[in-house]
């Protein structure tokens, strides 16, 4: 980790993960998808492989009020997670198929919480430097991984819990 002179280092360093983990998570969310067994699950990461690619472009538009190109740092975290998540599916033969659906949601899940943890520090720290416009992208950010982990939530007790515990 270089070393933080400001809040607005920090702040920086900290966006420079946040891209790096979107876009991880863009390769990731494709694999998830082709190992999800029920359907709902499968559209559930196809639309959040959407979202994803545009909160990469909403980290595009703060980069460019901070006057800097996108850069990635490698997200360790992240990094940590995705390979989680393919080990899940790695061993998705000897799995039945409610057990599998219901590994991968907590899976993704982990990452959207780790990204909801990231989007609330990174709001804070915009609005404590003034950065209103950037505050605002973000928070939109943070709202849709907030979303996307009730959606998760939702899908795994309605239904994909239930077939694992019946499997």
């Amino acid at each position: 980790m270089a070393k933080m002179k400001s809040l607005k280092d920090l702040y920086i360093e900290m966006l420079e993960d946040s891209y790096d983990s979107e876009h991880q998570i863009t390769k990731a969310l494709p694999k998830l998808a082709k190992a999800a067994t029920s359907p709902k699950l499968k559209q559930a990461f196809e639309t959040h492989l959407k979202e994803t690619e545009d909160q990469i472009k909403k980290l595009d538009q703060v980069f460019k009020s901070l006057e800097m190109k996108p850069k990635r740092k490698t997200c360790e975290a992240t990094k940590g997670l995705v390979e989680e998540g393919g080990e899940m599916i790695d061993e998705k033969d000897e799995m039945e198929d409610g057990v599998l659906d219901a590994g991968l949601i907590g899976c993704a899940q982990k990452v959207e919480h780790y990204e909801i943890a990231s989007y609330g520090t990174l709001c804070e720290f915009a609005r404590l430097l003034g950065f209103k416009d950037q505050q605002k992208i973000l928070s939109a950010i943070l709202d849709e991984e907030k979303a996307t982990d009730e959606k998760l939530s939702k899908l795994s007790t309605a239904q994909v819990n239930h077939q694992a515990k019946a499997a």
